[in-house]
């Protein structure tokens, strides 16, 4: 047995940024590596739900870091303060009243079986970025974690793929752990019910089933839609749901659509659902959008510029998940080459496609790079709100000359351009054309800009 050297952990982390940079993590700094013992590097991690996560995901990767910085044929065990109390047992607190769910001890309350579903250290409030269109589902989610079973019960939330949602569901059972470490939570995907249902029926283990269930303090159910057309799980369902509530135990669900859009969905079951509180999440704004990469980025370490963050915010307007992505994507193109992030590596690694296959017609990324240099402002100022005729101008000639060169829609190229609606580029529109009549200098400059990127689109047609 011995102490590891004082400089592990940081070697560990060093080689896990360069070998698998896509995992990392700041917390990972929070780890403290204990002793070897038996050629078992034991690593000590305070948080329950970054313990869980990384007895799941990490293990592999850590391994192979703690091999290569020692230069030991050494094992990785990631360890909590209970397996610390464990080897020195305390005298017994009957107050401490731990779970057991098919045989497995939970972790401070946290229920956990086969098909459970993995929390995410990542998805907590404060990772959370608030905008106008998830502002309710928010607040409701905090309230609730806050005062399970006094706030909103149930709470149902709702909204596109990629939005948010399990976040929001996992950001619940951190915060209500945290607030109270006793508190039961049983946190499962709604294909897991269903499996787990399917299973308890054929094994005549019914009983088991309901109680693993029924004796929460908060049952969550991600993708609750996918109790469609299942009449016998809706059923059970329909059961599990009158128990907690008439107890008063949280119950809180996560759907793509409304409990009224549910096809197949039993009447009795959209009245339920529809009689907590039902909130809704949207695709996020520009200015959501770049927070969330900002956040995203600082969750790893990364050190990502404004402009780059603008530059992915701008680009893709779809949901949470292909954000992250782009970031993955750039960062692992920097890893490659060995160089840098700036604009130019994110153009590389998430830009439109060239070739002989790409449409002669501008892409309005193409658009946008021609007005900042054209106009030299910079990329966030001209995606921003700010209203200063020396950003507005280049703007409505950005959305004027998209609308003229382009097939996007008003609302498309107005998301393009800083989350604007459709109104907005009429009116940039209308501006534009007006004063080209009687603006000699801003007619010339509209038509350099065109021949620019008329110049430019051919240039990369040839290539």
């Amino acid at each position: 047995m011995g102490r590891p050297d004082p400089h592990t952990r940081d070697a560990i982390n060093a080689h896990l940024r360069s070998n698998h940079p896509s995992m990392c993590r700041h917390w990972f700094d929070d780890i403290e590596p204990l002793e070897i013992s038996g050629g078992t590097l034991r690593l000590l991690v305070k948080e329950p739900v970054q313990l869980k996560y990384l007895q799941r995901c990490c293990v592999e990767q850590f391994t192979e870091a703690a091999q290569s910085v020692t230069g030991r044929l050494l094992a990785v065990r990631f360890v909590g303060d209970a397996d610390l109390v464990e080897s020195h047992p305390a005298p017994r607190d009957d107050s401490i009243n731990p779970e057991f769910v098919n045989g497995d001890s939970t972790d401070r309350g946290l229920l956990s079986s086969d098909d459970d579903m993995l929390i995410s250290p990542d998805y907590s409030f404060d990772n959370f970025i608030v905008g106008p269109g998830n502002r309710l589902a928010h607040a409701a989610s905090y309230a609730v974690a806050q005062k399970p079973g006094r706030a909103y019960n149930p709470l149902f939330i709702h909204g596109g793929v990629g939005l948010g949602k399990t976040h929001l569901l996992q950001a619940i059972c951190q915060l209500a752990i945290r607030h109270r470490p006793s508190m039961r939570i049983y946190y499962v995907s709604c294909n897991g019910f269903m499996t787990q249902f399917l299973d308890a029926v054929q094994a005549g283990l019914m009983a088991q089933f309901r109680h693993r269930f029924r004796n929460v303090d908060i049952l969550v159910i991600d993708d609750i839609h996918d109790l469609s057309k299942r009449d016998r799980t809706q059923e059970e369902f329909f059961h599990t749901f009158n128990s907690l509530y008439q107890t008063g135990r949280q119950i809180i669900l996560s759907s793509d659509a409304l409990p009224n859009e549910i096809p197949d969905l039993e009447e009795r079951l959209t009245s339920r659902f529809n009689c907590g509180l039902v909130a809704r999440i949207e695709k996020p704004c520009y200015e959501t959008r770049v927070a969330i990469v900002k956040n995203k980025s600082n969750l790893r370490n990364l050190d990502l510029p404004d402009d780059v963050a603008s530059y992915i915010a701008a680009k893709i307007d779809s949901n949470i998940r292909e954000l992250e992505g782009a970031i993955t994507k750039i960062q692992g193109l920097a890893l490659i080459s060995n160089t840098p992030i700036n604009l130019d590596l994110a153009k590389q690694a998430i830009g439109e496609p060239t070739g002989s296959s790409q449409s002669a017609n501008p892409t309005i990324q193409e658009i946008i790079d021609a007005i900042t240099g054209y106009y030299d402002v910079k990329l966030t100022d001209l995606l921003s709100k700010r209203r200063h005729k020396s950003i507005a101008l280049p703007r409505q000639i950005g959305m004027w000359l998209a609308r003229k060169h382009t097939r996007f829609s008003l609302e498309e190229i107005g998301s393009y351009f800083g989350g604007r609606d459709h109104t907005t580029v009429m009116h940039a529109i209308r501006m534009i054309d007006s004063k080209r009549e009687r603006d000699n200098t801003l007619d010339m400059d509209v038509t350099r800009l065109e021949d620019q990127i008329s110049t430019r689109v051919v240039g990369t047609f040839n290539e």
